[in-house]
């Protein structure tokens, strides 16, 4: 099928950009299109006007600095996947990074794009939410920053207003000794998860667990924390009891199910993907003698 008809617009800048959402009736944001033109294809969504992002250079780029690091919301997924400064600064965003979509959807997806969209499915909003994103938005009234566990407001909605635009990512600069892993389940390569993990463990100098974040994309329709596992962890041994309770934990979240893969067939993966993840965060954090 072809997109219903629309007009096209191609701002310089943010300004130019955020004065054409506030005036046009019925538009939406353009930016890597690997959502929203299928979408369209299918008469899913409908817009009158494409607001496309792409000329606007201030919007791409990563950059790092004591804080963390900061990252254009129009940067590709492919650029994110080869940067050498995301896999040393943040590994579990370069490893999730390899399992959205092919190569080739990559090429012209953005890590903004994903966000927003916020498919339930979509291994970056867990990443977000594990990592305790912060998303810089811009709109008529100014700029403003928004946590990204406050985020998502329902099913494939953000809390962007109509004439906002999602500029930047920051996320913080992760503790030493921290071990990350992202593991997801699907049918097949490059398939959107049913159920997807992301975690980060830090380990202190004695050993013992310090600080972790588990969020789990796929159960419901935006990323959850496991704020409950996290607290038990704290100042444990990351050893096999510990991570095996943080599983039960996670194998009574509440998930949402549907006739392939039901509610409960979802919670055992929870179960079992936290407990490998976690197993793999520590091995990563460099303490593997109580593994």
């Amino acid at each position: 099928m072809k997109a219903p008809a629309f007009r096209y617009h191609a701002p310089r800048t943010i300004a130019d950009a955020i004065a054409l959402m506030s005036h046009l009736a019925n538009a939406r944001v353009l930016a890597g299109g690997q959502s929203l033109m299928p979408m369209m294809n299918l008469r899913v969504a409908g817009p009158d006007h494409l607001v496309d992002l792409g000329r606007i250079a201030e919007l791409s780029g990563i950059e790092e600095d004591e804080r963390g690091l900061s990252i254009g919301a129009m940067t590709s997924q492919r650029t994110i996947e080869k940067s050498t400064l995301v896999a040393a600064a943040c590994p579990l965003l370069a490893e999730a990074i390899a399992h959205v979509g092919h190569q080739q959807t990559r090429n012209r997806g953005t890590i903004g794009g994903s966000l927003c969209h916020l498919d339930p499915g979509a291994e970056l909003p867990v990443v977000a939410a594990a990592l305790d994103a912060v998303l810089t938005v811009a709109g008529p009234r100014g700029s403003r920053q928004i946590a990204f566990r406050d985020f998502p407001a329902d099913y494939l909605t953000s809390s962007l207003e109509a004439d906002e635009i999602l500029t930047r990512i920051h996320i913080p600069r992760q503790p030493p000794r921290t071990g990350a892993a992202f593991l997801e389940f699907n049918r097949r390569p490059a398939d959107f998860a049913i159920l997807s993990v992301a975690t980060t463990l830090t380990i202190d100098a004695s050993g013992h667990i310090a600080g972790a974040a588990i969020a789990i994309g796929g159960a419901s329709f935006k990323p959850i924390r496991l704020d409950h596992a996290e607290a038990t962890l704290a100042d444990r041994l990351p050893d096999a009891a510990a991570f095996a309770e943080a599983a039960a934990i996670a194998a009574s979240l509440p998930c949402d199910g549907d006739d392939l893969y039901p509610a409960a067939y979802r919670q055992d993966l929870c179960a079992v993907l936290v407990r490998r993840a976690l197993t793999s965060a520590a091995l990563r954090a460099g303490e593997n003698d109580h593994v």
